[in-house]
């Protein structure tokens, strides 16, 4: 007799092909309904009675994971880097283990990550948004009536120039790049921001050192990376002893020129202090794509801060996160039916 699997997330069909031989597979959550489209509840009661559940992005609490495992769950699996949207505990206390996807999207996040760091060195998305909103332009009847003029340029460097308006940018080339966080997607960085020519300083209390210095990265303390450190980029995990670890005291042991990316969670980051931090020029600027609320308040004042980037909450999606995932998540469930351990299990962080 066939297993019973609830899946939540895409997993490709030829993936899917060889587990289809031994299970009888019931599509459930956002992969039935949509993203953003469904409850605990219905998530709950959609997978109720299942053998394995594999949850994308759905939440379950502690209720719902026991009364999973007493309807008979021996295989929980949960598509994200960092399966935030379950209680661990609970699974745990049900003697399961849980399957996730680290690092599925580490690419996708490290090359937004530069892009945020290229646009805010370059005041790309300001000029751009200035640009498109009739800043700096001129009129003219026929935009296909044009002197031959080979130098083309905006024109005297003057208090109505752009560069005076926006501001002129700076390389990466030769700075110094402070990496808060050297996991999956911090080293990712690492190794793009390499190519840029730039100097790579990692902090990680678990930093593997040999491993840093493979990748050409030099391993410092926190106070080294921050007092050295041209831009500083957070990858940090969700994790108790992470929560709003970034404040008033990293601002302060920064440069008053440097600036802060974040790309991991808001929730290591001290609200207050950081908005206070660029209010009052601690630091020279940020770039940022996740908030703590989202989606971001239309109030917020990181949105009127011409020197912060903001984006709302893209690095870590591209049209082939779900590939990665889905190959990764379908060995986990391959493994289960095969009777082995999982390679990719997750382990309680304080």
């Amino acid at each position: 007799m066939k297993k019973k699997m609830a899946l939540c997330t895409p997993i490709s069909e030829e993936l899917l092909a060889p587990i289809k031989e031994q299970c009888d597979i019931t599509i459930c959550g956002e992969l039935k309904h949509g993203k953003g489209n469904v409850t605990e509840e219905m998530t709950r009661e959609e997978c109720m009675g299942n053998e394995l559940i594999v949850l994308g992005d759905e939440y379950a609490g502690k209720d719902t994971i026991k009364a999973w495992a007493d309807a008979g769950m021996k295989f929980i699996g949960v598509a994200k880097g960092t399966p935030a949207t379950v209680d661990f505990d609970a699974i745990t206390d049900a003697g399961l283990t849980l399957s996730y996807t680290p690092g599925r999207n580490r690419v996708a996040v490290a090359e937004y990550t530069i892009g945020l760091m290229i646009a805010m060195a370059r005041k790309i998305t300001i000029s751009a948004a200035g640009l498109k909103n009739g800043e700096h332009t001129s009129e003219a009847c026929d935009i296909y009536d044009v002197p031959d003029v080979k130098n083309v340029t905006f024109g005297p460097l003057d208090e109505k120039h752009p560069f005076m308006d926006y501001g002129i940018g700076f390389e990466l080339y030769g700075k110094k790049l402070g990496i808060a966080g050297y996991g999956a997607i911090g080293r990712e960085v690492a190794v793009r921001a390499k190519a840029f020519g730039m100097e790579v300083l990692a902090y990680d209390p678990y930093l593997n050192v040999e491993l840093a210095k493979a990748d050409g990265v030099k391993g410092v303390d926190l106070d080294t990376m921050l007092a050295e450190a041209d831009i500083v980029s957070v990858h940090l995990p969700t994790i108790p002893s992470c929560k709003a670890i970034v404040n008033k005291e990293w601002f302060s042991k920064m440069k008053k020129t440097a600036y802060l990316v974040n790309t991991a969670r808001a929730y290591v980051i001290d609200q207050k202090d950081f908005v206070e931090a660029l209010q009052n020029k601690e630091i020279a600027g940020a770039a940022v794509d996740v908030y703590w609320k989202e989606p971001v308040p239309e109030n917020h004042p990181l949105l009127q801060m011409r020197n912060v980037v903001c984006t709302p909450h893209m690095a870590g999606l591209t049209t082939d996160v779900d590939g990665w995932s889905g190959r990764m998540m379908a060995e986990e469930i391959t493994a289960y039916l095969n009777g082995e351990k999982g390679k990719y299990l997750w382990k309680v962080h304080k």
